[in-house]
């Protein structure tokens, strides 16, 4: 628990002063990673808990760009093959069900690219580039990495790391915003 209360523009200041720099500090290959997803015949996204609902929200994203993508454990989802990528998140890399879908991913022949807080783990092992954010995992209550709680500052990092993402893709795409809109208008 915070020492003394804060009020919410003190803890916006918080959460924006750890988003600060982000950019220079993911590890990992991203031009790797905005390749996978390039080369990508369908991509799924998969993640638990508030992981996951940071990773829906960029494959909405990924839809808007015209991909084919995916949610796992929706029942439209279709089963993952060769030359798809499972794009999937844990903090710890351990989370059971995140591991074994990548399992999975990799014994048909896809490609997984995972975001971490670390490159040291069973997540890591299976991922063909894994995406490593300076961020506390959800049971880190420490407060070295970060000041709020449980994994917020990773699922926040999440968040901008897949718009920025879609940013790069869409740049690279040579699509404007008005290209991207009309396909979907009538679905949002």
């Amino acid at each position: 628990m915070p020492e003394a209360p804060v009020s919410v523009t003190d803890a916006l200041a918080l959460i924006v002063g750890e988003a600060d720099g982000l950019d220079s500090r993911v590890q990992g290959d991203t031009a790797a990673a905005i390749d996978l997803v390039e080369r990508a015949g369908r991509v799924f996204v998969h993640g638990a808990g508030r992981s996951g609902l940071a990773l829906r929200m960029t494959a909405m994203r990924l839809m808007h760009l015209g991909l084919d993508v995916h949610v796992v454990g929706e029942v439209t989802t279709p089963a993952i093959h060769e030359g798809d990528l499972l794009l999937v998140a844990s903090g710890s890399g351990t989370t059971g069900s995140i591991v074994q879908a990548a399992r999975t991913a990799t014994e048909v022949g896809a490609s997984v690219l995972a975001v971490s807080t670390t490159d040291d783990s069973p997540l890591a092992e299976l991922a063909t580039v894994t995406l490593v954010i300076p961020a506390a995992t959800k049971t880190d209550r420490s407060g070295s990495a970060s000041g709020q709680y449980a994994g917020s500052r990773f699922e926040q990092a999440l968040v901008l790391l897949g718009d920025a993402l879609f940013h790069a893709l869409w740049t690279r795409s040579g699509h404007s915003a008005d290209d991207l809109w009309p396909s979907h208008a009538n679905l949002e």
